[in-house]
Formats: C-alpha cells, structure tokens, sequence
C-alpha cells in the first residue's frame, strides 16, 4: 500500500470513529451489555475458527525465526479464548458510570456545580503480538461509550482481523454502529505514524508493547499518550516475614510466566532473614532453570545450592526488564534501603513488600512511588482482569489522568455541569 493510499485509509477510519463515537456517547446502559454479552458468546462459538486463524500467525512467526516467548504471547489458546469472554462478561456485569453527575454542590450564588463522567471520545490502540487485547480494547471501548481505532501486530493480523470481524458482529447485533471498533487492516508501519497525529479524530493514544513501540509514539504522537515503557518490578522479602509464603510468592512472581510486564525482575532480601530465605527460592529458581545475577553477599550465600546458575550483577541488572527466566537478586539491610532501592530503579510499576510486619507494610505502601503497590502478593496480580475492571487497555506509569491498570474510568474524563434556576452574576 503506497503512502498516499495509507494517508486516505488513515483518514477514512479517522472519520469513521469520530461519527460513532458520537452514537456510542449517547447509546444506553443495556445496549452496550447487549453488545458485551453478544461478543462473549461469539468468542466461544468460534472457538476452532479463531484457532485456525491463529495457527496462520505462529507458522509464520516461527517460519520468521521469533523467539519462543514471543511465539508464546500469540497464541489464542481455548483458555485465552475463555478469559476473554469472561472478561466481556465481567464488564458487562460492572456498573455503567457514563453520565454519572458527582459533587454536586451548591455556590453562594444559587447555581449548584458538579462533574459528569462523559466517555473520551475515539483512543488510537498500537499493540504488539498479543491478539486478545484485541478483545480486551474493544471490549473497554464498548463499556465506556468510545470509539477506537486497533492496530494490532503485523505478525497477529489473521487473528486480530478474526476477532474484530466478530467485534463487528456483535456491534452490530446490538443495534450499535460497527465502525465503533475498527482495526487498521494495513500491516505498513506508516499507519502507525498516521494514527498517532491525528488530532482531529483521535482523543488519546494507548500503545501496548516493547520500550523501542512506547519510545516512538511518545515521541512523534501529536496527541496525549496513556503509556508505561518499562515493567522492572520488584519484590521485597522483609525481616520479618513468614518464609514459607515468601517463597511460594516469590517464585509464582517470577516464574509462573515470564514475559508479561508484571512479572517480578528484581528481588530484594533483608539480611536478617537473607540466610534461611535465599537457599530456598534459590533451590526453586535453579530447578526451573533461572539464572540469578547477585549482589557479592546475596551471590555468598546461594553458592551452595545445586545446579543454581549464578551470576554477579552490574549496575545495569537493577533497572533491567529482563521478560526472561533471569532475576537481579540484593541484600539489603531492611525496609528503608528496600524502599530507597526500589525508588531509585523501579520504572514505577509494581512493587511487593512480604512481611509479617505490619508498620513495615504501612510504610511500604506510602513511601513506594509506583502504580501498584502491593503486601504479600504477587507482582503477577498488576491486572485489569485480576483488580476486577473486566479488563485492562494497558498500564499507565504517569501521574496523571490514569495511573496503574487503566479500565473503563481511564477510558472516561469529567466535564463540569452547572445547574441553575436563572441565575445571572452579578
């Protein structure tokens, strides 16, 4: 598709969202669960013809030499199939809080003002491999009223293009306009440039995927980008703490799938518990074939578990996103320099702090300067799904507007509304 072509089709899709976005502002409370439910069952219908799409994108990915993990992340699996629909379902069960009128109070001068809670109007979704955030966007998008333009990965089309097709039909079904979600039916990565300086059609800019994607939409986007570039994410094992639960913690952090951005990178040890609690997860980690980068006191004490594969860290392994079966492991003498520590490296995504300390916690909590912060759980938790906002458009680690899992009232902005009884100002 030549430029000129791809500046047309850009265009038209611009055009396309911002007239249904209008319906959808105004469309009610049962015709958006109608569509949600609608999809929810399309999915699971179709389950064997979304696998036959499916299995196009990994023979190619394979046949193009991508790395397993990412073969991994493209797999539309009959269980990812099913956590999709349970997750339309979800947000259709949830509350709708379009046109929901808060603080409303009354002025000296009669007039009573307050804010109502309006959808944002089209996002722009740029989104690597995984095809079910196809669903979980367009899902999203249908909860909280907007319109949405989806570029998936080039190498998922023949999913993406599958699950928007049944998008579509649910829309469709419920009475609302398809071209609410519409995915860019282009893999050319001009698209992309277009999409993203588009003011005129597009509200907000929502890319999901490497820091090389996040770092050039934040850089060239003409308009606002709810972003996170890094998932460094750290657990805390503190003294004192229960060593059993931080152990089983700890591992399922790390290991229970390594390349989603909430899984933990980092592990932090205090002293006082370093000797009994190290050997253990060190034993676990050496089973399941974790490299260890160490701190020289840290690196000590797993010298003597078997089979472990320990390495010395440098001072690039603390900031690292690793996406890989390799964790950056520190002695620290306890909670304060944990917190320094984690502040100082983290990217502000998720941090745990295991303890049995209930001050610790506290302090934890308050001091740590991240989107999610957490007490005996796992890191693997950070979710739209797992927070229960029926799905996630993505992670956002800036201060403003949305910050952490960003669902359906990330989605939304409040405008001021002023009731009066003919009052003038005098």
């Amino acid at each position: 598709m030549n430029a000129l072509n791809t500046v047309e089709l850009m265009n038209t899709l611009g055009q396309q969202a911002k007239a249904a976005s209008a319906l959808m502002a105004k469309a009610g409370a049962a015709t958006k669960v109608a569509a949600l439910r609608g999809l929810a069952g399309l999915l699971r219908a179709n389950v064997d013809a979304l696998q036959v799409e499916n299995a196009k994108d990994l023979e190619r990915a394979r046949a193009n030499g991508l790395a397993e993990p990412m073969v991994d992340r493209l797999k539309l699996t009959p269980k990812v199939i099913e956590t999709c629909a349970e997750g339309c379902e979800q947000l259709a069960a949830m509350p709708d809080i379009i046109g929901e009128l808060m603080g409303m109070k009354q002025q000296p001068s009669g007039i009573r003002v307050g804010q109502m809670r309006v959808p944002i109007g089209v996002f722009g979704m740029i989104y690597e491999s995984r095809p079910n955030v196809t669903i979980e966007a367009a899902s999203l998008s249908i909860k909280s009223g907007n319109a949405c333009i989806l570029r998936g990965g080039s190498e998922a089309i023949d999913s993406n293009r599958a699950l928007a097709a049944l998008v579509q039909q649910a829309l469709v079904q419920a009475g609302l306009p398809a071209d609410a979600v519409q995915l860019v039916p282009t893999t050319d990565r001009e698209a992309v440039g277009q999409l993203i300086a588009m003011p005129a059609y597009v509200d907000v800019i929502i890319p999901r995927g490497g820091k090389g994607l996040i770092e050039r939409i934040s850089r060239e986007a003409k308009v606002p980008v709810i972003k996170h570039l890094d998932g460094n994410c750290h657990t805390y094992v503190d003294d004192p703490c229960d060593i059993a639960m931080a152990v089983k913690v700890a591992d399922n952090a790390k290991t229970q799938k390594y390349s989603p951005c909430n899984a933990t990178e980092s592990l932090l040890v205090a002293r006082g518990v370093a000797a009994e609690f190290l050997p253990k997860i060190g034993a676990i980690y050496a089973q399941k074939g974790v490299e260890m980068r160490c701190c020289p006191e840290s690196k000590a004490i797993l010298a003597n578990v078997p089979g472990a594969q320990l390495k010395d860290a440098t001072e690039q392994d603390w900031s690292e996103e690793y996406l890989a079966p390799i964790i950056s492991v520190k002695v620290v003498a306890g909670v304060d320099e944990a917190i320094a520590h984690i502040n100082r490296y983290s990217s502000g995504h998720t941090e745990a702090i295991l303890t049995t300390d209930h001050v610790h916690a506290q302090k934890f909590l308050r001091e740590v300067d991240s989107s999610s912060v957490m007490v005996n759980a796992s890191t693997r938790f950070a979710d739209g799904f797992e927070y229960g906002l029926g799905a996630e458009i993505g992670i956002s680690t800036d201060k403003f507007h949305a910050r952490g899992p960003v669902g359906v009232e990330g989605l939304t902005s409040l405008k001021y509304v002023v009731l009066g009884e003919g009052e003038v100002r005098g």
